[in-house]
Order: C-alpha cells, then structure tokens, then sequence
C-alpha cells in the first residue's frame, strides 16, 4: 500500500505523461523552481504553465516507474519513459527525479531537480 507522498508522487508523474497541466500545476508551490540538469532551470509557476504548454506536441508517452523513495519532505523517483510519435517512431528516456516538498503547504512540490536521458 501507498503512503500518501508516495500517491502524490505517482499521480505527478502520471499527470507530466498524460500533459494534466491543471493537475501539475495543482501540486506545486508558486516558487516552484524545475532544475533540469544540462538543460534549463525553469522558475514560478507562471514559467512552469508557459513550458509544459510547449512540451504538447503530440506524443503518446508511457510511464514505467522503477523505484519511489520517499522520506519527509524528500522524494527520489526514477523509471523508463516511453514517446512514440504520430509516425510512430519510439524513443525511450530513463528518468530520476528528486522532489522537495515545501515545508508549510501540505502536498506542494517545491523544487525538482530531473535527470533524463535517452537510452
């Protein structure tokens, strides 16, 4: 059985695959910052809303999550990411995703730091 950050967790993940922006967008603080390591640091929320709507292009993606650690405020969660275009071309992406939730505001996600590579 799930803990409760644990069900947060996957359901973030799930709504990044589905592209639920409300559902993102619901989970984190204002202040957000998304740290993507080796590309861009995004910062707010507003910033956050402006990218995830340049993200849809069309892809189906499917989530395969590996492993969920979750400790406190802290979680770790990594797996397989699988897009596949409207041609139907596959590519494969392997994820870890580290979360800080903010301490004062119950379920909101703070800071991400996310790193993903093509496998």
């Amino acid at each position: 059985m799930e803990t409760k950050n644990q069900q947060l967790f996957r359901e973030f993940n799930e709504a990044f695959v589905k592209g639920d922006i409300e559902k993102i967008l619901a989970s984190v603080t204002d202040d957000i910052v998304w740290r993507m390591v080796g590309n861009d640091t995004i910062k707010g929320i507003d910033n956050l809303e402006t990218a995830l709507q340049g993200m849809d292009n069309g892809n189906e993606f499917e989530l395969e999550i590996e492993h969920m650690i979750t400790h406190g405020k802290e979680a770790a969660v990594n797996g397989i990411i699988h897009s596949t275009n409207k041609d139907g071309e596959q590519r494969h992406y392997s994820f870890c995703d580290i979360y800080k939730l903010n301490k004062h505001k119950e379920g909101k996600i703070k800071e991400i730091i996310s790193y993903v590579l093509e496998i």
